[in-house]
């Protein structure tokens, strides 16, 4: 790859490796009958209950619109509740929901920590941590550069 740069092909590999294991956890959460977006939404909900909508759709990688059709399915299977608080509108976990996340969520993170820790020592785990969460700290203040 002639006219890449150790960044470009870093963010390919970070790319590959995002989609490898987004496909993985489909797969794997399918036992749960979770997506990973499904997943990450009841986590957002269980940690942040109650919350409207929009301070979710701000948490999660899903759009405004399909946040909205995801809602309706979780309501639907029975997972979440939205209530109606005077001009807000909230959504929470139902005991089911609960059950649900509480139980997928330890089997998830196993998961995903295995990608790290069946191959990197625990240094070069924390090593890759702190790098990461620099990248991550950098990358919201970046700006778009000029047209």
């Amino acid at each position: 790859m002639r006219n890449h740069t150790l960044g470009s092909l870093t963010w390919l590999r970070m790319m590959r490796f995002t989609n490898q294991s987004n496909h993985l956890s489909n797969e794997f959460l399918k036992r749960f009958e979770l997506t990973t977006a499904q997943f990450d939404v009841l986590i957002q909900i269980k940690t942040y209950a109650p919350l409207t909508q929009s301070e979710l759709a701000e948490k999660v990688t899903v759009t405004q619109g399909g946040i909205s059709r995801m809602l309706a399915r979780l309501e639907k299977e029975g997972l979440i509740e939205r209530k109606q608080n005077w001009k807000t509108k909230t959504i929470s976990l139902t005991h089911k929901g609960e059950q649900m996340i509480d139980t997928a969520t330890p089997h998830q993170l196993n998961f995903q920590s295995s990608f790290f820790e069946e191959v990197l020592t625990e240094n070069e785990l924390k090593t890759l941590y702190t790098l990461m969460s620099k990248i991550e700290k950098h990358s919201q203040k970046k700006k778009l550069p000029p047209a």
